[in-house]
């Protein structure tokens, strides 16, 4: 048998590159879906995007952006995000397939800052980095681990590990589905984008 699993990260309060990703695991008939975090932040449309991934029964942990919408509370907040956000759990630890799955926002075990970097300003891969993880990871018991946070594009092999980080559904304009247990991964452009494997703001001043 065969599992599919649905990724998405760092959606950003941005509704429709998420309504897109959610339609393309729609029609590919996933059997779940993650959002690996950070779910607010940037943008004032965080209400339907809480409701796009609700609807789609989307397993969701928090990020970063989530924990300081929760710790800056002001007079518009929504009763119902909060609800949400304060509900979504630090990481996902999981069995599918017989693989051992963990998520979590930026890295094992439950950090929220930081990130597993593996990509220069190009999308390439930097090598030292996934030897720096190999190391970093070696006592990590799953065969899989799913990030997001950096806004980085990448499915690699780390040890033992695949790593995997679906990208930014606003920024990188992707989205990714995983297959168990055959552990292949097939990456989604959303939209009319362009796939950008590595993003962050400083693209937007330069």
């Amino acid at each position: 048998m065969t599992t599919r699993i649905g990724l998405v990260s760092d959606v950003h309060s941005s509704p429709e590159p998420l309504r897109q990703a959610l339609e393309i695991f729609r029609r590919a008939e996933v059997d779940e879906i993650i959002c690996a975090g950070d779910i607010a932040g940037y943008y004032d449309t965080l209400l339907p995007t809480i409701e796009l991934l609700a609807a789609s029964n989307c397993k969701a942990i928090i990020g970063n952006h989530d924990q300081d919408y929760l710790e800056k509370p002001s007079p518009e907040d929504d009763q119902s995000i909060r609800d949400y956000l304060q509900n979504l759990p630090l990481f996902l630890d999981l069995e599918i397939e017989q693989k051992r799955l963990f998520a979590v926002h930026a890295s094992p075990p439950c950090e929220q800052h930081g990130g597993i970097k593996l990509l220069d300003q190009h999308g390439n891969t930097i090598e030292e980095r996934i030897n720096e993880w190999t190391l970093a990871l070696s006592a990590f018991d799953y065969d899989v681990l799913i990030v997001g946070h950096t806004h980085q594009v990448y499915a690699e092999r780390i040890g033992d590990v695949l790593v995997i980080n679906p990208g930014s559904s606003v920024f990188n304009h992707s989205c990714m589905i995983l297959s168990l247990p055959d552990m292949s991964v097939e990456t989604f452009t959303l939209g009319n984008q362009t796939l950008v494997r590595c993003w962050n703001f400083g693209m937007l001043f330069s």
